[in-house]
């Protein structure tokens, strides 16, 4: 089950879980409240035949799929591509993430500007807004294999901080202003 947790703004170590002494842990409807993020559990030893993921493609209009395996042995230029994850940005489209093994985090930035970070473990799917601020890091067993989906084409342009002036940006924080990101239930 993937934990959140409000983080210091200056990690020692971006792979260790970093947090607030004691941690400040939040709940998944408040995490959805106050960035946008959502979470889906999905079953990772069934997910291709059960059909969930395809619901879910389908309900968000996600027609491109690809995977990318972050780790030592896998990832050319390692060191430089995780310095790269890490540095904050955002994207013009949604960043969706199916973690298909291993494991890592995600920090994203509040509507307060405060930092979050989101461990992801096999089985979980968050999808990012655009707009938001964010970063990526594995964990210290610097591994993790993930399905990526997209709304057609793939675009990955990373925008860094700061990037205020973008329409995705600016469409963003209204939403969280208004108070748009709720939960329906």
């Amino acid at each position: 089950m993937v934990r959140a947790w409000y983080m210091d703004d200056d990690p020692v170590d971006q792979r260790t879980e970093h947090h607030r002494n004691p941690p400040k842990f939040i709940t998944l409807e408040d995490l959805f409240t106050i960035s946008g993020v959502e979470y889906f559990k999905l079953n990772v030893d069934t997910y291709a035949t059960d059909g969930e993921l395809e619901n879910l493609k389908n309900a968000r209009g996600y027609t491109y799929e690809d995977e990318i395996v972050c780790s030592k042995e896998c990832l050319e230029n390692y060191e430089e591509k995780l310095k790269n994850f890490f540095q904050e940005h955002l994207h013009t489209d949604e960043e969706i993430r199916f973690v298909v093994d291993g494991s890592g985090y995600f920090d994203v930035r509040d509507k307060n500007d405060e930092w979050i970070r989101i461990e992801v473990v096999a089985g979980d799917l968050i999808i990012i807004p655009s707009g938001i601020y964010h970063r990526f890091t594995l964990d210290t067993k610097n591994f993790i294999r993930a399905k990526r989906l997209f709304i057609g084409e793939p675009k990955w342009t990373p925008y860094n901080r700061p990037s205020d002036n973008m329409e995705c940006r600016k469409e963003y924080v209204e939403k969280l202003q208004k108070g748009v990101f709720t939960l329906v239930k």
